[in-house]
């Protein structure tokens, strides 16, 4: 059968669809990953609409060499941290401002933790696929820091970091590398000795800098070379096993249509918050969404899917102090709101993003729009019964982003709609 704008059978007939009620909510996910993003996030945030965030990096170390390679005639100098920003040069906020980095020794072993061998593997999410360390985890650190550093991050031109360490510490080192101490034979040796450091952020700041999550401890010295000069040299210790460098995720909504929502309380209804949603990376904040009269319309005899489009308007622009997320993705939850599925592309296995399309002057807001053909014909599989959609910063920037977006409304509702064509046999 052909299909075309003259034809006259009258027993079939092409409908478009834009009403059905979408019911939405500003949700909280648990369990969020943060090992192993591939930079380290420090600093802090602060926005109106969706109130401080704040990252600290914790990370372990080790020896770049185990021998005493230190000359014999050489003097301690001082001992000094230099990390360097993030190949993307990653920012989030008011990097015009002076910000201050702390740096704390780690004083309790930095683990990992395995929630896939629950005994209600249902409560694991998709992305949680072995031992991690999530982003709400704090590991007991010295509260006297061993160095604090201010600056003004000139993101585009910094090279590096150096954050002067406690002279008595470095010191300490040294001493213990010449003498040949147990505690420098191993790296498993020196890491009980120095279980970790952490990277803080001061309470004043106005950003958070995504650093590369390789970093550098030098031990100074000086010594006399053999041509009669002074020379300089290090004992260097640097960042170890990715899989224990995390970035642990702090927030507080006080004083925002947000405030209600943690850990306990993980859902705010959109008609609370006037119709807005608010979705935020890395304390992952998502907007739960379901559809209850797609299930009965998918039910109905007679129809051929043609396309099926969701389109979620946002406010803000993908440039300036707080852009907003570069790609959106959808999970599917179970009843319980645990993510056990992705949407995936259609025809595909990959999971889809929808990448910020942005607006203009005139008032048309920036949009990110998903194709849910393979969604919706699927949706009545006894898979799918009881769950729901969560609308979520794309992966991998979920886990180590803080961007966020604050879904667009009309009339008191937010602006998701889904658009389905459809041709409907008689």
């Amino acid at each position: 059968m052909s299909v075309s704008l003259d034809n006259s059978n009258d027993n079939l007939g092409v409908v478009v669809i834009d009403s059905m009620t979408i019911n939405t909510s500003t949700y909280q996910l648990l369990n969020l990953p943060s090992t192993g993003t591939g930079s380290f996030l420090v600093g802090k945030s602060t926005q109106a609409e969706s109130g401080s965030i704040t990252s600290s990096s914790y990370f372990r170390v080790q020896l770049q060499t185990l021998i005493n390679d230190i000359p014999a005639n050489a003097a301690f100098d001082s001992i000094n941290l230099v990390v360097r920003p993030s190949s993307n040069k990653y920012f989030y906020g008011d990097t015009t401002k002076t910000q201050t980095i702390s740096v704390h020794r780690v004083t309790e072993e930095i683990v990992l933790k395995d929630i896939t061998n629950s005994i209600e593997p249902y409560n694991t999410p998709i992305y949680v696929t072995g031992p991690t360390i999530f982003n709400d985890k704090k590991f007991t650190f010295d509260s006297t820091p061993l160095g604090v550093h201010s600056f003004v991050p000139r993101v585009n031109s910094l090279d590096s970091i150096s954050i002067k360490l406690d002279h008595a510490f470095g010191q300490e080192i040294y001493d213990m590398v010449k003498a040949n101490d147990y505690n420098v034979t191993t790296n498993e040796s020196f890491q009980q000795y120095l279980k970790g450091l952490v990277l803080t952020p001061g309470n004043q700041n106005t950003a958070i800098l995504g650093l590369n999550d390789t970093v550098q401890v030098n031990v100074n010295y000086s010594y006399m070379g053999s041509d009669g000069f002074m020379k300089k040299g290090a004992k260097v210790i640097t960042s170890s096993h990715k899989a224990f460098q995390y970035n642990n995720i702090e927030y507080d909504r006080t004083g925002t249509a947000y405030a209600s929502i943690d850990a306990v309380n993980r859902e705010l209804k959109s008609a609370a918050t006037n119709g807005e949603v608010l979705l935020q990376a890395g304390s992952g904040l998502v907007a739960k969404i379901n559809i209850p009269s797609l299930n009965d319309f998918m039910h109905e005899e007679n129809l051929a899917i043609n396309k099926v489009e969701l389109i979620v308007e946002t406010k803000g622009h993908n440039y300036g102090y707080y852009p907003v997320p570069n790609a959106l993705m959808l999970l599917i939850a179970n009843s319980n709101g645990v993510p056990i599925s992705y949407v995936r592309a259609p025809f595909a296995t990959t999971i889809q993003q929808a990448t910020f399309i942005p607006g203009n002057d005139s008032g048309t807001n920036g949009r990110y729009i998903f194709n849910l053909i393979d969604y919706t014909k699927n949706i009545n599989q006894s898979d799918y019964r009881g769950t729901s959609l969560l609308l979520s910063v794309a992966s991998p920037a979920l886990f180590g982003t803080v961007n966020n977006t604050i879904i667009a409304t009309e009339n008191g509702k937010p602006k998701i709609k889904l658009n389905i064509v459809y041709t409907k046999f008689k």
